[in-house]
């Protein structure tokens, strides 16, 4: 029998219209355009607005993105079997983003989940869409990445302000018999609450109750902690990962990290000793959007993939969680040109 594996054969994406520079940001708090260039790598970054979601949240953009995708790659969308929605900030506790994609889109066959790892999130969503694939089940599904981060950004707090924005992307993913698709991936998640996370809004504190501290429902986070181990930890990743399939930095054609902060992309490119030529960097211009950073990377880039292209993908959330994924590109990206 032969062996399934999972290739993604589309890219669709999606960033809001209002668009926050530095030197609006500026305006907001303490900071300058200098100051958040050294230290993080973000020019701009997209906002969704009242006025655009209409009501809705990061569904709104995952929607847009996933029509996107079937308008490029003109796949019947009732061949679609699953949608598989990574973010940290759904529209509800329940119904799942996943439900309500799927209904937007009119996807009348397919079943979908949400899956919540921070920033790892597609990274992880990716090993879930390439196993349900490889067990013989499934065909063909849609994996979405992305957040609506300004929803719970502290605007008061200049260390973390700058880093976030808003957007979401999404991939095809189907069956092949060829050596192409997602090949390997290196996961890992420990306990760290402390040093990044939202304190209230789920269960343990504050579901039921509006909170006199509404700084409790936004994003926390100790910069220097989590930047050494975001380092340390998709180094490690990406190494392991290289190492384990006797990839050299010629074979690589691609690395694609998470995108939150263009130190932490450089100090990765540099362990494994890879020129900044082959690393996804589109942080300064649409920012950390957590889960949305790797499909977003992908959109982007798309029309310079080949197909054969190596590429490593590696991501560091709240958790923590962690890892790297090494994929096989399975078509040649320019026929979907979106310019």
């Amino acid at each position: 029998m032969e062996k399934i594996n999972a290739v993604i054969t589309g890219v669709g994406g999606y960033v809001p219209q209002y668009i926050l520079d530095n030197d609006e940001m500026s305006k907001i708090v303490d900071t300058s355009d200098e100051w958040i260039m050294e230290r993080i790598g973000v020019k701009t970054r997209h906002i969704l607005k009242d006025e655009e979601r209409n009501g809705a949240g990061v569904s709104y953009m995952m929607t847009k993105a996933v029509q996107e995708l079937l308008q490029k790659t003109q796949i019947d969308p009732d061949s679609v079997e699953a949608v598989i929605c990574a973010t940290s900030t759904p529209d509800y506790v329940l119904p799942s983003t996943a439900s309500l994609v799927i209904g937007n889109v009119g996807l009348k066959n397919a079943f979908g989940f949400d899956m919540e790892a921070a920033c790892a999130g597609f990274l992880y969503a990716m090993e879930m869409g390439a196993g349900l694939i490889a067990s013989g089940r499934f065909k063909r599904i849609i994996l979405c990445g992305g957040d609506f981060l300004s929803a719970i950004t502290n605007y008061e707090d200049r260390t973390t302000c700058p880093i976030f924005g808003d957007g979401a992307a999404c991939v095809l993913m189907e069956a092949t018999t060829e050596n192409y698709g997602l090949i390997d991936s290196y996961l890992r998640t420990n306990s760290h609450y402390d040093p990044l996370h939202v304190a209230d809004g789920g269960t343990a504190n504050g579901f039921q109750q509006e909170t006199d501290k509404p700084r409790r429902r936004m994003i926390y986070q100790e910069g220097r902690f989590v930047f050494k181990h975001a380092v340390t930890n998709m180094s490690d990743a990406v190494e392991y990962i290289a190492k384990k399939h006797h990839l050299t930095n010629e074979d690589i054609a691609w690395i694609v990290p998470h995108q939150a902060n263009i130190r932490i992309e450089e100090a990765v490119a540099r362990r494994i000793d890879v020129p900044k030529e082959k690393v996804m960097i589109n942080i300064e211009r649409v920012a950390n959007t957590s889960a949305g950073t790797l499909p977003l990377c992908l959109w982007e880039y798309e029309k310079q993939l080949k197909k054969g292209d190596k590429l490593i993908f590696t991501a560091f959330g709240a958790g923590f969680s962690w890892g790297a994924s090494y994929m096989i590109w399975g078509y040649d990206g320019s026929k979907f040109n979106k310019d």
